[in-house]
């Protein structure tokens, strides 16, 4: 019997975009910009990264809806399969 083995690279994407908002937010800090610059750097990263974090979080309830969907389906076999089966036994 072989075994369906899933990757999901949502935590590691999650990880990399974490990192490379610290790490903008790290380089906006200690380049030498004025105040306006910096504060409109700094509301451009903002309105990226909620943009961002906007698209993961839709992806992730199309992926949760995705799994919700596949398990009804499961359990709607499962249960065919075991009432068949008891009727099998009933004869």
């Amino acid at each position: 019997m072989s075994e369906s083995t899933t990757t999901s690279y949502g935590p590691t994407l999650l990880a990399f975009l974490a990192g490379a908002a610290i790490g903008a937010v790290v380089v906006a800090l200690t380049t030498p910009k004025t105040g306006p610059e910096l504060r409109g750097d700094l509301k451009d990263l903002t309105r990226r990264a909620k943009c961002g974090a906007g698209k993961l979080a839709a992806d992730a309830s199309d992926t949760f809806d995705d799994l919700k969907g596949r398990t009804l389906l499961a359990a709607a076999d499962l249960k065919r399969g075991m009432t068949d089966a008891a009727n099998d036994l009933k004869g």
